[in-house]
């Protein structure tokens, strides 16, 4: 497998890893965890669709991105549970 596809499915992994924890309820959206999973995992597929000259798959991956990241700047400073 290409270096690319590798990197490329380890940031589907990523977003797909934060969507399955969410629908188990183990990972909420309210979590830094879940917002830093999506951002990373979206931003590695945006340049992947860079590099690729994909520009529908670079519009989505970068709204997702961005979304991601103001979800995380929205998140308390902490990933504890709280009881």
């Amino acid at each position: 497998m290409p270096a690319l596809q590798v990197v490329s499915v380890v940031g589907a992994m990523l977003i797909l890893l934060a969507y399955g924890a969410n629908q188990l309820g183990k990972l909420g959206p309210e979590r830094r965890s879940y917002s830093l999973l999506n951002l990373v995992g979206s931003a590695t597929l945006s340049v992947i669709a860079i590099v690729e000259h994909q520009w529908g798959f670079l519009l989505l991956e970068s709204v997702w991105a961005v979304v991601s990241f103001w979800g995380l700047l929205r998140t308390s400073g902490s990933d504890r549970q709280t009881n």
